[in-house]
């Protein structure tokens, strides 16, 4: 157990070296969200009543593309490009392999929900968070969740170049619908109806409580079961439908 610990976090150096010597993949997990951030920012500088949306869906947003959308197109890069396949047939424990690789986008996500506090701390009004617990209880609970939805949306991938187009078809409807940019009470109510099943909403309801209003986490343990329950899901299809082998092998 010790020495496949020591190889993942070997190996989460690795992806962590691979990661910061591609700067397209560092622009867009780090730079683009801030992007997003900075513009509806700077059309709603006069308002902090939308700030206070916007910025724990930026939040949300950011964790979901730092982990779902990550993890769904580099597992399917790594399956079809037959990585998984000849890890397998190494000496390293395949579970440490993809240890690592999960480990790398979890860092990820950690390093844009401190991006996204400070910046909302120091340009947007926002301020530290009023509950650091709750924090981090919606942050470890949507990076899991998400993570474990990414690696089973993988299963569904054909093939590395239908990754991006599959990926977004997912996770452009879910930030809007999710009130990402709004507040998603004020949605028309089929939209309302829609946003309440998906795992996003809940995070983002648990992130603004606690970086905004202060909310107990007693108060949204509502959001956190159904966040859970996306996470349980999620992990079920992921190992159920996990294959070493590429499809066109």
């Amino acid at each position: 157990m010790a020495d496949a610990a020591v190889i993942a976090y070997r190996q989460w150096r690795l992806e962590r070296r691979m990661f910061w010597r591609n700067p397209t993949a560092a622009f867009f997990s780090f730079i683009l969200p801030l992007l997003f951030l900075f513009l509806f920012g700077a059309i709603f500088s006069s308002d902090q009543k939308t700030l206070n949306v916007i910025v724990p869906g930026i939040l949300g947003m950011s964790v979901m593309s730092t982990t779902f959308n990550a993890l769904a197109m580099n597992i399917t890069f790594l399956r079809e490009e037959g990585v998984l396949k000849r890890i397998h047939g190494t000496p390293m424990p395949p579970a440490s392999y993809l240890a690592g690789v999960a480990a790398n986008a979890v860092s990820n996500a950690a390093v844009q929900v401190v991006i996204v506090v400070l910046a909302g701390r120091l340009f947007f009004g926002i301020g530290w968070p009023k509950d650091a617990l709750e924090l981090a209880v919606f942050a470890v609970a949507g990076v899991g969740t998400l993570a474990a939805l990414g690696v089973a949306f993988s299963h569904v991938i054909p093939n590395f170049d239908a990754a991006p187009a599959y990926t977004n078809i997912v996770f452009l409807p879910v930030i809007f619908i999710s009130g990402v940019f709004y507040d998603v009470d004020r949605a028309p109510q089929f939209l309302t109806d829609v946003a309440q099943v998906l795992p996003l909403t809940h995070i983002i309801d648990g992130l603004s409580a606690a970086l905004v209003t202060g909310a107990p986490l007693s108060d949204h343990i509502g959001d956190l079961a159904v966040t859970a329950a996306w996470g349980a899901f999620g992990a079920f299809f992921a190992v159920r439908g996990f294959s070493w082998e590429s499809r066109r092998s």
